[in-house]
């Protein structure tokens, strides 16, 4: 049999997670022996084995590994057809869309894109909702975000539709100390060879960080106290000039990729609203 409970995909998803049974178990709220004797159910019956389990622990398999994958997208599925579906029946208010973007993005093209569609007869309410890096794919495959402020080729689309909203430039942010923000320009190379400034490193898609001596950044109020402080340096749109503090500098990069801000949403959606906001978006 083909078929698949959620229950037991949370189930995998959690051990797959942790690579622990007895921290799965306690995230879940159940004892371990049911959740194992749940994990080697789902193996008979798929006839394949999810984790390698020896002394050192557990791992997944090439199988399990794609079986977390596709999880993770039925379980999103599921969470965003309940949110819809409460949205829908909730009824006689105001029609509500929420957008997702990153905490600090460029809040100048937010209000223009706000105003122009608040214009539009049908528009919608928008409420705004501030995000981790990386947090607005996930949030619009679950459900909590209708739209989203997403960067490429930064950020995943797979999946999704997009609106060309604003194409820009990089710069580097710098402690305005620093020898080299007194340059008119600077190359990539420039930033990556500072032995007193390491590159700042921002999150992967999994949340994981790449090797590095920079620090592992969370958010930007973390980045812009570690820049004031003289400890990195970033490489950022050239619209983030507009939270920059008194103690930063930004410097022109001569060579770095163009980053395209896109309006994204779920390539399944038939929201009016959602189609509304688009427009307003390529009128921009």
């Amino acid at each position: 049999m083909d078929t698949l409970e959620l229950r037991e995909l949370r189930y995998f998803v959690t051990v797959a997670e942790e690579l622990h049974f007895s921290r799965a178990a306690q995230r879940l709220g159940i004892a371990q022996p049911p959740l194992s004797r749940a994990i080697q159910q789902l193996e008979r019956r798929l006839g394949v084995s999810l984790f390698d389990r020896d002394r050192r622990g557990v791992t997944l398999t090439g199988a399990g590994e794609v079986l977390l994958h596709e999880a993770r997208v039925l379980l999103d599925g599921a969470a965003a057809a309940a949110r819809r579906t409460r949205r829908a029946a909730s009824g006689s208010g105001p029609r509500r869309l929420t957008l997702a973007t990153k905490a600090g993005a460029n809040h100048e093209l937010l209000r223009k894109l706000l105003a122009v569609y608040a214009a539009e007869p049908d528009a919608a309410e928008v409420e705004v909702l501030p995000c981790a890096m990386g947090e607005q794919a996930r949030m619009l495959r679950d459900g909590r975000a209708d739209v989203a402020f997403m960067q490429r080729p930064f950020d995943a689309l797979t999946g999704l539709d997009t609106q060309d909203v604003l194409t820009e430039g990089q710069v580097a942010i710098l402690p305005a100390t620093h020898p080299l923000a007194a340059r008119e320009t600077l190359t990539m190379a420039d930033v990556r060879g500072l032995p007193d400034l390491p590159l700042a490193r921002w999150p992967r898609q999994d949340g994981t960080y790449d090797p590095g001596p920079g620090p592992e950044i969370k958010d930007l109020s973390q980045l812009a106290q570690l820049i004031a402080l003289g400890q990195t340096v970033a490489v950022l749109c050239a619209s983030s000039r507009t939270w920059l503090w008194n103690a930063h500098a930004a410097v022109p990069l001569t060579d770095s990729p163009e980053v395209t801000t896109v309006l994204a949403w779920p390539a399944h959606s038939r929201s009016r609203a959602v189609a509304g906001l688009v427009r307003a978006a390529a009128g921009l």
